[in-house]
Order: structure tokens, then sequence, then C-alpha cells
């Protein structure tokens, strides 16, 4: 019975690790889904750096939505990369919009995201997502989160968590017809 309990306890541990691995989520596990309409950007607010955005506005652009809190530490490690795309692909027509969604009660107020966008210096559009709007239109569920959206207004890519940053480029670049 012993014997068991340790192979039970060593295949739970074992699942757990998998399930928290990079890269390794379900979702990034599984297959790619048919592509779908990007959800609209409306319903949140307030917008920082940009005026508010549609999906309209940014037809023929290849969009980049990554959803961030600023107190979350995975999320601050993605940011580095982010810019790094941002920087390297705007001029071929990459859009980069932050969509903050807080996590805890203390990350809804605007002028410490404000500040937060400031610190971490973000000079792409955010939009403040307090309500959950955007979250849940795109059927969100993690801190991190990246969705692409292609010239076409069609959400084609997503990743959830650190990581992949090559892939998450080499996407970019052939939705940017740069491959």
């Amino acid at each position: 019975m012993r014997y068991l309990k340790i192979t039970a306890a060593a295949l739970f541990l074992a699942a757990a690790c998998v399930a928290v691995w990079p890269g390794t989520t379900p979702a990034a596990l599984a297959p790619e889904r048919e592509a779908r309409s990007a959800p609209e950007l409306a319903g949140a607010g307030p917008w920082f750096n940009s005026a508010p955005l549609t999906l309209a506005d940014l037809q023929g652009k290849v969009v980049l939505v990554e959803f961030w809190a600023r107190e979350c530490i995975n999320c601050i490690h993605v940011l580095p990369h982010t810019r790094e795309l941002h920087d390297r692909y705007a001029g071929d027509g990459l859009v980069v919009i932050g969509v903050h969604t807080p996590e805890y009660d203390e990350e809804r107020d605007p002028a410490a995201l404000k500040a937060a966008i400031a610190q971490y210096k973000i000079d792409w559009p955010v939009v403040a997502d307090n309500d959950y709007k955007l979250w849940n239109a795109y059927g969100n569920r993690y801190w991190p989160a990246l969705y692409l959206i292609d010239r076409n207004g069609k959400l084609v890519y997503s990743h959830f968590g650190e990581g992949n940053y090559q892939q998450i480029e080499q996407r970019v670049r052939t939705l940017l017809g740069k491959a």
C-alpha cells in the first residue's frame, strides 16, 4: 500500500511540474485552432499613450495584444521582450497594445498605472481593463498573455506566461511578410 501511495505522489508531482513548466500549459500544447475574428477593443479605458483604438483603426496592421498587470513579476519579465518586438517591427506595421487587467485591487488606480507605464518606459498604447471587459472578450485566464492578430483582424496565435520569445518573434515576422 505504501508503494502505491509513493507512486501516486510521484505521478502527481510530475504532473504538477509539467503543468507549470513554461510552454507546457494546456493551451501551449494544444494544436492551433482555426483563426477567428479578434474581439473588439471597446469597453475598456482609459487609454494611455494613444486615443482609444478599434480593430477598424488597426486594419492592415499586425497587432500584438499583451495582457499584463503592473505588480505581476512574470509580466515585468516579459516587458523587455515586448519592447524589442515593438522597437524592431513597429516601422514594419506591428502595433503593440498593452491591456492592463488588475490582478489586485490596488492595481486599479489609473495614476499608479500611468506611473508604471513611465517606470517601465512603455510607449505603446495601453488600455486599463479594470472591469475585465477585454479579458473576458478574449477568454483570457493568464498574466501575462500575448495574442497576435493578423492584418485581416483574425486572432491567429496566443502564448501564456514567459518564454517562447523566438517563436513569438518568428510569428510576428511571418505575419509581417519578413520570414
